[in-house]
């Protein structure tokens, strides 16, 4: 295999039409990290910025997703890039894509559009996909909003990562003061929206593109989309599931039972997680958010084109299971076994 080397978010994204998206705190240099190790482990040719670098540091592991980054691993004759990164329109990596490189990770421009979360529920929702209610909020006209939604709500940035910056609101008083607050702040830029709070189970589901992947030592090739197990999310504050850079979902997370996989209401929402990925044109595995109404149904409420993918590869990150590493042990996958799979994944750009 040609060598290989990991990206990560070295600087903010462009703000989006006045929609500002978040920086994590390192740029998921940590994912980063574990990944590249877990691959050299697992004699994968994984190349790194320094030439021994330190198991404890991250960024000794990982390249910054910058011009500089993209040649130091050019010139160290890297083919294969892990895009563990944000990715937008316009993305210092588009300018390579043409030059005979092969990537992990989702097309540029998709991610630019479908981060997108008011825009991507409405396309969504013109699939027939089942979305919660929800109304955009601009920093114009929150003042003298007319809400026709029921509180308890659910306050959300437009292209939020995770659930940093989600807030249950359960008053007209408590949504004008978070406004003023995330409107002063600017993290987010001059919008955001709410949505209905549901008050079902949620869980998250993994989409992983179709291809050739190996379960249980026998190749299967999928020809589309298809859905790892159902996580089941638990141990919410306040209705909201903790932000995982504050609380490792190894501790408020876990598959589904047999019993509750094989249930029409689970088996329905994979078909809407299905449709949904291929709506979008997936390459590389993206994590849907989803939640049951008072009538056990799910509605999707959060596609995430970049989901977490820490694992415990490293002596001091032993209870870093993703979400995603979480699914794949229910079908037999370690770490390596869902990196090596996702790797398989990777595509060349074509004129």
């Amino acid at each position: 295999m040609n060598r290989i080397a990991i990206l990560y978010q070295a600087q903010l994204p462009p703000a989006k039409d006045g929609i500002q998206k978040p920086m994590k705190v390192g740029g998921y240099s940590d994912s980063g990290a574990d990944i590249a190790f877990e691959l050299l482990e697992n004699n994968f040719d994984v190349i790194t910025p320094v030439e021994n670098p330190d198991i404890t540091n991250d960024k000794d592991w990982v390249f910054p997703d910058t011009k500089d980054g993209i040649e130091a691993a050019l010139q160290k004759g890297v083919k294969i890039f892990w895009l563990n990164t944000v990715l937008y329109q316009q993305h210092t990596i588009e300018s390579y894509l043409y030059k005979g490189i092969e990537v992990v990770g989702q097309v540029p421009s998709s991610v630019d559009v479908y981060d997108d979360k008011l825009f991507t529920n409405s396309l969504l929702k013109s699939h027939n996909i089942p979305i919660p209610k929800n109304k955009l909020i601009t920093i114009e006209n929150y003042n003298n909003l007319s809400l026709e939604l029921e509180f308890p709500l659910v306050l959300k940035p437009i292209r939020g990562r995770g659930s940093q910056g989600v807030i249950r609101i359960d008053s007209r008083y408590e949504l004008n003061e978070n406004l003023d607050k995330l409107f002063s702040d600017n993290q987010y830029g001059n919008a955001v929206y709410v949505e209905q709070y549901l008050e079902g189970q949620e869980i998250t589901i993994t989409v992983m593109p179709k291809g050739k992947y190996w379960i249980n030592n026998n190749e299967e090739y999928f020809s589309t989309p298809w859905c790892l197990p159902a996580v089941k999310r638990f141990n919410h504050n306040r209705g909201i599931a903790p932000y995982n850079g504050i609380t490792a979902v190894i501790e408020n997370s876990e598959v589904l039972d047999d019993d509750e996989l094989q249930t029409i209401e689970i088996q329905e929402v994979y078909q809407h997680c299905i449709k949904s990925a291929e709506l979008i044109g997936i390459k590389a595995p993206i994590r849907i958010d989803c939640r049951a109404n008072n009538q056990g149904r799910y509605l999707l409420f959060d596609l995430n084109m970049k989901p977490n993918m820490t694992g415990p590869s490293r002596p001091h990150r032993k209870r870093q299971d993703s979400l995603t590493l979480l699914s794949a042990r229910k079908i037999g996958w370690n770490y390596v076994d869902l990196l090596s799979n996702i790797l398989n994944q990777r595509w060349k750009a074509s004129r």
